[in-house]
């Protein structure tokens, strides 16, 4: 049986030619799909918005008015939950201002929570001093609640390094910075430990005499509760009707969140260096609770009745 080599040659040449264009099709540069990638980006984005308004966000602590407690630089983790949601829980405050809440719950005497300001879009931090229904006043930096003082025991001056974030400056801790043998400085603190009805206790600053240390009894309305900070001399709070105050009680729905933790702080020092940022961590201070403590409550006395 004869082979024509005329015959085959056609099917080589296509061979040829078929394993070319498929060569030439794969070295094509694939297509980019932006319309993909800017649903994913935006996917991504949504997720992270609604975590933080459903269930936690960052903060952080620009001002003094938390001392000792909180010190500028410190970063913390704020629960969105504990207290229900309402217009001041969406990211960014996007949300137009309503009354009421959904899952809405009061918080405790002592928690450190993030109240909104009226007419303002800034998040503030406080501690809750005062509930629904309470009666309160200051006397002397004292405060009274339902007609009693709140117990203030001295402490030993909490001693807070001077850094760029905490520099205790002559105008807001005036005579209080102090060099230790070493050469460290330090801001010292007068400190006292308030202890307020529900066994929460915790550490305040109260070194000078200002307009603050008094206000009349009020009685907190339903729905709000009476916010301090710890550094009751350098504080923009419930005390404060001015226009960087919060003017009073604050509307339940206008506190956005419990501050949990701190995860981490930083002193100020660090530049655009990323050397530098390292050397800028206050170690001691990372993963801090900012629940406040309890004292344990002295236990009822036994009764010795019988039932019949």
């Amino acid at each position: 049986m004869s082979m024509d080599p005329e015959a085959e040659s056609p099917v080589i040449e296509d061979t040829a030619s078929t394993h070319q264009t498929l060569r030439r099709e794969a070295d094509k540069p694939e297509g980019f799909d932006w319309l993909a990638e800017l649903r994913g980006l935006a996917l991504m984005l949504l997720a992270v918005l609604a975590f933080h308004t459903f269930v936690a966000k960052p903060f952080y602590i620009p001002s003094q008015s938390m001392v000792p407690n909180l010190l500028v630089g410190d970063r913390l983790v704020v629960s969105k939950y504990p207290y229900g949601w309402s217009w001041v829980s969406a990211s960014f405050h996007i949300l137009p201002r309503f009354s009421g809440r959904i899952a809405g719950r009061t918080p405790e005497y002592g928690d450190i929570v993030i109240p909104v300001p009226p007419g303002m879009d800034e998040d503030y931090i406080k501690r809750v001093i005062a509930l629904p229904g309470d009666r309160i006043a200051l006397i002397g930096g004292q405060v009274i609640l339902n007609g009693k003082p709140v117990p203030q025991a001295v402490e030993l001056p909490v001693r807070i390094p001077v850094d760029a974030n905490s520099p205790c400056d002559e105008a807001t801790f005036p005579g209080l910075r102090v060099r230790m043998p070493s050469g460290r400085e330090y801001c010292e603190l007068p400190t006292f430990r308030e202890t307020l009805p529900n066994g929460a206790t915790y550490l305040i600053v109260d070194h000078m005499r200002q307009p603050l240390d008094d206000m009349a009894e009020i009685t907190v309305p339903p729905d709000h509760v009476f916010v301090m900070g710890d550094n009751r001399d350098h504080s923009a709070d419930s005390r404060d009707y001015s226009s960087v105050g919060l003017g009073g009680p604050v509307p339940l729905e206008n506190i956005g969140g419990r501050a949990e933790f701190i995860t981490f702080s930083l002193d100020g020092s660090a530049t655009l260096n990323p050397l530098s940022w390292f050397g800028s961590f206050r170690p001691d201070r990372a993963w801090r609770t900012l629940r406040p403590a309890l004292v344990p409550r002295p236990a009822a006395p036994a009764s010795n009745h019988k039932g019949g």
